[in-house]
């Protein structure tokens, strides 16, 4: 998957939605909500797209419609692929049909959304670089009703790690955990029971691939990055973060310099879970 088809600029996309085959446009604006702890009320993605969203765009709840309930397997677990479905063909997408997806700019949620639809094999799916905030056209407050997609999710042979793949992936390939380098290093943990990393992860934060506009950092500065963790031709690549969902916005950077990832969905919220797990601290990998 190169750069061509994993990412679109606010302008491309304007050119896009006046041509023969717009795509379906799809808002999963969310944030991580640590909000509660600090006595605030929890990001509402949902008030945000009301407030304005790009025309023709259909929200899409993240902890709703791309992830099932908290348990077991982590914070954000893959989605009931039925439910996952329905969303999608409620908001219009079908398999013929190009399909971007963005979100208030910090881009992990519309990428769990690129993530979860390539993985069921869309074909054309892409991630607005920058999200809302490098748009310039129009926005809408209506709540538009699209005729009913056909879009039926499939999941792939391949992209998805479960536990025991991501602790063989920190052995035989590179693990990239994409959190913030005190979460891997353990120095702190906010969400999770216990900080640290899987035994041979690489630290390498998502927040890295990106720029001061928010906007992806060019293919070549990313491959340089990667191959600066360990990346290599040779080397199966997988990433996990939190809960998957920065996660999926790392597969995503690695997508834009031509390199192909999987993604520990469960990540560090299923693994800390079990405290029969092995958990590192520290910088070093292992």
């Amino acid at each position: 998957m190169g750069a061509m088809n994993a990412i679109i600029s606010a302008s491309e996309l304007a050119s896009e939605l006046t041509g023969g085959n717009p795509p379906v446009l799809l808002d999963v604006r969310w944030q991580l909500s640590t909000a509660a702890a600090a006595g605030e009320p929890p990001f509402d993605g949902r008030a945000a797209y009301r407030a304005g969203h790009l025309p023709g765009a259909v929200f899409v709840d993240l902890d709703g419609e791309l992830a099932s309930a908290p348990g077991g397997h982590g914070r954000h677990p893959l989605p009931d692929l039925a439910v996952f479905g329905a969303a999608m063909r409620r908001a219009g997408v079908s398999a013929s049909t190009p399909v971007v997806v963005y979100d208030g700019g910090m881009g992990w949620g519309a990428a769990r959304a690129w993530w979860l639809l390539r993985w069921t094999g869309h074909p054309d799916v892409r991630v607005l670089d920058g999200g809302l905030p490098l748009w310039e056209g129009p926005l809408e407050t209506s709540v538009p009703r699209p005729a009913e997609g056909d879009f039926a999710p499939e999941p792939g042979k391949a992209g998805l790690l479960d536990a025991d793949g991501a602790a063989e992936l920190a052995r035989s390939g590179v693990l990239l955990d994409a959190r913030a380098g005190e979460r891997y290093r353990g120095e702190v943990e906010p969400i999770d029971r216990v900080g640290g990393h899987i035994p041979g992860a690489v630290s390498a934060p998502t927040t890295q691939n990106v720029g001061a506009a928010g906007r992806f950092r060019p293919a070549e500065e990313l491959g340089a990055r990667f191959r600066g963790l360990g990346v290599s031709a040779s080397s199966p690549v997988g990433v996990y973060c939190g809960s998957g969902v920065s996660g999926a916005h790392e597969v995503l950077a690695l997508a834009v310099a031509g390199i192909p990832a999987a993604l520990y969905v469960g990540s560090w919220s299923e693994w800390s879970s079990d405290p029969e797990r092995p958990v590192a601290v520290g910088p070093d990998p292992r």
